[in-house]
């Protein structure tokens, strides 16, 4: 693998860009275009391109924490925010609000808790391909 100072610093300044961006587009996508699936992606891309300038090693590192612990986190909170609209007899995965509205992200219910699972699960599983594919060409 051939080092660039360029790469290697450009992408130091880019992934919080990139994970910034993601996240925004995670909380947009309850009202909006975006969502997890598309915020995962974006995130996970941020990860892929500073593992290129960096190497799977130091991608790994500054992850801290393994991609099958992201997914098992991801898969939990998305089961998780099935139960409220169980527990209120609702049918299941039905939307569950809260009455308060927050500055900047809106009302906040189970659609947003189960994008954030959603968020995780793809970030969790695309970057354990990512590594799992780096990891065999050493």
């Amino acid at each position: 693998m051939m080092f660039s100072v360029i790469l290697s610093t450009a992408s130091r300044y880019l992934l919080p860009l990139l994970l910034i961006f993601s996240f925004f587009l995670l909380l947009r996508g309850h009202n909006e275009p975006g969502g997890g699936f598309v915020g995962g992606l974006v995130a996970a891309a941020a990860y892929a391109l500073y593992f290129i300038a960096n190497g799977v090693y130091e991608a790994e590192k500054l992850l801290k924490a393994e991609p099958i612990k992201i997914i098992s986190l991801g898969l939990l909170i998305a089961i998780l925010s099935t139960i409220p609209s169980i527990i209120i007899g609702q049918n299941f995965m039905t939307g569950v609000w809260l009455d308060i509205n927050f500055p900047v992200i809106g009302k906040i219910g189970t659609p947003l808790f189960f994008d954030v699972g959603v968020y995780l699960l793809v970030l969790g599983i695309t970057l354990k391909i990512i590594f799992s594919l780096a990891e065999e060409d050493k």
